[in-house]
C-alpha cells in the first residue's frame, strides 16, 4: 500500500491536488479515464474537485450512508465505534465499456470496469461513546493507493495478476507444478501466497498453531493444497522463494539475506503437511463422494473432527475442499466433538491455583539491582488469600513489604528465595512473584515466632541462589547474540526460563543445530566471558533505546521507560538481575539442543560451578566406560565403532535366520489356508517373527495362492506385530488397511496402511485369538456377499 499522510499540516485542498497531480501529470493517466466519489455531506471536497481541479460534475459521485446507519458509508472512514474518523474521497479508474460493471453507487458497481486506485481520508472528527461527532482541533490526512492496482493501470492491463509483479511468479509456478494452463486460478493463488510467506518469514514469523504463526501456516497450507490440485505430491512451494527474491530483493534486502532460512522453513512445513494430506485426503474424498451419492449437502462434524484430531487435517482445509462441492461443514458437530475432547483433557489434568489476594496498597520499591538485602516494613500479610494481621510459626502465607531486594518472577527469570527477619522471628521466602504490576508477593513459611503487619524487618536474598541465577541470565543474553552471529539474523527469542541451575532458551530456527554450530556458539559465549567486560544497565526512553541499537523482541509491547542491558557485545532490553562483569559467569556449556515445535528450537545450558559438576559427571562416565571396555579413554570411540559393527552383523544374521524360518513355514501355511468361496484366507501366529519376516512371508503366500487374504502375527516380549496382505484382485472389495486397523483396536494398538499391505501393533497378545476369530467371521460376510 502506497500513501501520504499529514498530521495537522495540509488538509483537503492540498491532499486532493497532490493526488491529482501525481496521477495526471507524473503518471500521465488521461483525465477522462478518472472519476471520483465524495461523501454526500462533504461539500468542501466536492467544491475542490469541481472548482479547483475542474472535474465535470458528471464525474463526481455523491455517496451517502449506504450501510444502514448514520455515517455508515463507503465514503466515511472510522477506526471503530469511537475515535478519530471522517469523510473520504476516492479516485476510480475506468477500464472501458468493454469491461462489465457500473460506476460506484450504481446497481452494477461490483463489476470490474471501475476500479478504486486511491482513497483520501480526511480525519476531522472524534466520535464519542454516544456517537456524537466532535471536530478535531488539528485534522489529519491519511491516504492509500494500491501498488498492484496502479501498476495494472500504468501497464495497460486489466487485472493485478497480469502485471509484472505477478506474471513472472505465475510462470515460475506453472513451470514448477508442470501446469500447461497459464491461466489456471491456482497459479494466481501460488504467486500471491509465496510473496506473503516470504515477507512474513523474513520478518520473524514462523508457522505455528496460534497468532501470527497460525495465519502463516494457513497461508502455506492453502498454497500447498492448490499445488496438490495441480498434481504436486512432493514439496514444491519453497522453490518459488528464489523468484520472489530475484524480483524484490533489491528493494527489500532482508529477504535476500534470509532467503535460505525462508526456503527451508517452507520446505519443512511442506514435508509435514504433505504427509497430512496423504493421510487425510482419502477419508475426506470418500466421505464427500458418499454425500454426493446421497445428494446431501452437510459434511459430518464428527468426521471433520476425526480428520483434524487423528490425521492433523485442519478444519479450514476440510471446509475449503467441501465448499468446492457446494457442501457445508456441520460446525456444531465439530465444536461438540472438540469440546468433548477438551473436557476429557481438563479432567485428566490438575492446574496450579491462581493467587487472588485483595491488596490495593502502594507499589513495592525494588532495591535488588543495588543490593541483596535491605531494611523494610511489613505492609500486609495473607494466608489462603485472606488478609491477616499476623502469621504464626509454621504458617505459610504471603508477605508484602514496602521495599524489597527480592526479584519477582518475570521475563523468564524465576523469583528469589531467602529470609525476612526481625530481631526474634524469621520468615523463609520460597518464591517471589508480582500479584499486580508493581506489588511484590513473598511466598513462604514462618520458621520462628510470628510475623506481624508493621514489623520492621531485614529482607535478605539467598546469596548463592541469586548469583547462580544472575550467571545464567547474563549468559542467556550472550547465547542469544551468539546464535544470531552463528545462524543468522532470523533468530528470534521465543521464550526463556532462567533458574539457579540452568538457562532454557527457545528461538526460531528451522532445523537442528550441527555440532559445529553448537561449538561455535559455545566458543562465542566463553570468549565473551574471558574478555571480562563490564556490564552496564541504563533506564531510558523507548525511542532512545531503539536509537541505541538495543535488541527488542518481535511483537512485544514495552513501556515508555525501559531498561537497556549491555553485556559483552550484546545489547537488549531486560529487567532482570545480572553479573557485574562477564567474567563473573565463570564458564558456559550447552547441555542440550532440541526441537519443541515446528521452526522452534530449544537450548539448555549452564554456567559457573554447574559447568564443573557437569564436566565431572561426564568424565566419570568416560572413565567407567574405558574401565569396562578395557581400553584407554582416547581409544573409546574406535572401540564403540567395533562393537556397533559387530552388533550390526549379528542383527543381520538374526534377521536372515528369522526370514529362513518364516520362509520354511510359508509352505505349510498355504496348506492351512481356509477357502471362503473362491478366496483363500490364511490367519496364523508365527512365534516371535518381526515385521520384515511377516512381510516377506506374505509376499511368498500371495505369489503362491493368487487370490487370498493373509493375516500373520508375531509376539515378542508381550508386543504384537501384525501384517495383513490382500491380493490385487480383491482390493476393491477388501482393504488390508481396514483389517489391520480393526485388529489393532481389538488388541489395544494402532494400525493401517495400503489396500494391499498393512501393518499393525498391539499390547494385548492374549486377545489375539478372539480378534482372529471375529475377523474371520467378518471376512466371510464380505466375501460371500
Amino acid at each position: 500500500m502506497l500513501g501520504n499522510f499529514s498530521f495537522g499540516d495540509y488538509f483537503k485542498k492540498d491532499a486532493i491536488q497532490y493526488a491529482w497531480e501525481l496521477l495526471t501529470e507524473v503518471y500521465k493517466i488521461p483525465k477522462e479515464k478518472l472519476l471520483v466519489t465524495v461523501y454526500s455531506e462533504d461539500d468542501e471536497a466536492y467544491d475542490i474537485w469541481a472548482k479547483s481541479i475542474g472535474i465535470h460534475p458528471d464525474k463526481i459521485i455523491h455517496i451517502g450512508d449506504n450501510k444502514g446507519a448514520k455515517y455508515a458509508s463507503d465514503n466515511f472512514w472510522m477506526m471503530g465505534d469511537t475515535g478519530p474518523c471522517g469523510p473520504c474521497t476516492e479516485i476510480f479508474y475506468d477500464h472501458g465499456s468493454h469491461i462489465p460493471g457500473g460506476p460506484p453507487g450504481s446497481k452494477d458497481e461490483d463489476g470490474d470496469r471501475f476500479i478504486e486506485i486511491w482513497n483520501i481520508v480526511f480525519m476531522q472528527y472524534n466520535r464519542d461513546e454516544k456517537g456524537v461527532m466532535h471536530t478535531l482541533p488539528k485534522p489529519s490526512v491519511d491516504t492509500g493507493m494500491g501498488l498492484e492496482r496502479i501498476c495494472a493501470v500504468l501497464q495497460g492491463v486489466h487485472a493485478n495478476y497480469e502485471t509484472d509483479l505477478f506474471v513472472p511468479l505465475i510462470q515460475s509456478a506453472a513451470n514448477i507444478t508442470k501446469t500447461s494452463d497459464i491461466h489456471h486460478p491456482s497459479l494466481k493463488v501460488l504467486s500471491d501466497h509465496i510473496r506473503a510467506c516470504t515477507f512474513l518469514i523474513s520478518d520473524g514469523v514462523i508457522p505455528g498453531n496460534e497468532g501470527r504463526g497460525y495465519v502463516l501456516r494457513r497461508i502455506i497450507r492453502r498454497a500447498i493444497r492448490h499445488g496438490y490440485k495441480l498434481g504436486c505430491r512432493q514439496p514444491f512451494f519453497h522453490k518459488l522463494v528464489d523468484d520472489v527474491v530475484r524480483m524484490l530483493g533489491k528493494a527489500y534486502p532482508d529477504i535476500e539475506r534470509n532467503k535460505q532460512n525462508i526456503a527451508l522453513s517452507l520446505k519443512l512445513e511442506e514435508e509435514r503437511f504433505f504427509e497430512t494430506i496423504e493421510n487425510g485426503m482419502n477419508i475426506l474424498e470418500e466421505s464427500i463422494q458418499a454425500l454426493v451419492k446421497k445428494n446431501q449437502k452437510t459434511f459430518d462434524g464428527q468426521i471433520a473432527f476425526k480428520l483434524h484430531d487423528t490425521f492433523g487435517f485442519p478444519l479450514d482445509l476440510t471446509a475449503d475442499i467441501c465448499r468446492e462441492k457446494n457442501i457445508s461443514i456441520d460446525q456444531k458437530g465439530f465444536d461438540q466433538a472438540m469440546e468433548a475432547q477438551k473436557s476429557m483433557a481438563r479432567s485428566s489434568n490438575k492446574f496450579k491455583m491462581k493467587i487472588d489476594v485483595d491488596y490495593n496498597g502502594d507499589a513495592t520499591h525494588f532495591s535488588g539491582y543495588e543490593a541483596m538485602e535491605c531494611k523494610a516494613k511489613v505492609l500486609a500479610l495473607f494466608k489462603d488469600d485472606m488478609s491477616k494481621t499476623e502469621l504464626l510459626k509454621g504458617e505459610s502465607g504471603i508477605v508484602i513489604l514496602d521495599t524489597t531486594p527480592f526479584y519477582a518472577e518475570s521475563g523468564g527469570q524465576v523469583g528469589d528465595k531467602g529470609l525476612i527477619k526481625t530481631s526474634n522471628s524469621s520468615f523463609k521466602v520460597e518464591d517471589t512473584i508480582k500479584i499486580k504490576a508493581k506489588i511484590y508477593a513473598h511466598f513462604g513459611v514462618v520458621e520462628t515466632n510470628s510475623l506481624k503487619v508493621s514489623d520492621e524487618v531485614m529482607a535478605s536474598v539467598e546469596n548463592d541462589y541469586r548469583k547462580n541465577i544472575m550467571r545464567n541470565h547474563s549468559a542467556t543474553h550472550l547465547l542469544h547474540k551468539g546464535l544470531k552471529n552463528t545462524l543468522g539474523s532470523h533468530v528470534e527469542q521465543k521464550g526463556s526460563l532462567v533458574d539457579e541451575s540452568k538457562t532454557r532458551f527457545d528461538f526460531s530456527h528451522p532445523k537442528a543445530l550441527t555440532s559445529d554450530e553448537i561449538k561455535s556458539v559455545e566458543m562465542f559465549v566463553n570468549q565473551e566471558i574471558l574478555n571480562n567486560t563490564d556490564t552496564e544497565a541504563k533506564t531510558m526512553h523507548l525511542d532512545d533505546a531503539k536509537k541505541s541499537g538495543a535488541m527488542m523482541l518481535f511483537g512485544e509491547k514495552y513501556a515508555d521507560e525501559v531498561r537497556v542491558l549491555s553485556i559483552g557485545s550484546s545489547k537488549e532490553l531486560c529487567g532482570g538481575t545480572h553479573v557485574k562483569r562477564t567474567g563473573d559467569i565463570g564458564a558456559f556449556k550447552i547441555i542440550s539442543e532440541t526441537g519443541i515445535s515446528s521452526g522452534i528450537r530449544r537450548i539448555e545450558a549452564t554456567t559457573g560451578f554447574n559447568v564443573i559438576h557437569y564436566m565431572n559427571e561426564h568424565v566419570s562416565i568416560i572413565d567407567r566406560l574405558a574401565h569396562d571396555l578395557k581400553v584407554p579413554s582416547s581409544e573409546l570411540l574406535s572401540k564403540i565403532d567395533q562393537i556397533q559393527d559387530l552388533m550390526k552383523e549379528q542383527e543381520k544374521n538374526i534377521q536372515q535366520l528369522k526370514s529362513k524360518i518364516a520362509s520354511s513355514e510359508s509352505g505349510n501355511l498355504s496348506k492351512k489356508a481356509v477357502s471362503i468361496g473362491e478366496v483363500k484366507v490364511v490367519m496364523e501366529k508365527l512365534g516371535a517373527a518381526d515385521a520384515q519376516a511377516l512381510r516377506e512371508t506374505i509376499d511368498k503366500l500371495k505369489a503362491e495362492l493368487k487370490s487370498a487374504v493373509i493375516i500373520l502375527s508375531g509376539v515378542d516380549q508381550g508386543k504384537v506385530t501384525l501384517a495383513v496382505g490382500v491380493t490385487h484382485d480383491l482390493v476393491n472389495k477388501i482393504k488390508a488397511g481396514d483389517i489391520a486397523n480393526e485388529l489393532a483396536i481389538a488388541i489395544g494398538g494402532k494400525g493401517g496402511g495400503k489396500p494391499d499391505l498393512a501393518m499393525a501393533g498391539g499390547s494385548k497378545p492374549e486377545l489375539l485369538d478372539q480378534a482372529f476369530s471375529d475377523c474371520l467371521t467378518q471376512l466371510k460376510k464380505i466375501i460371500l456377499n
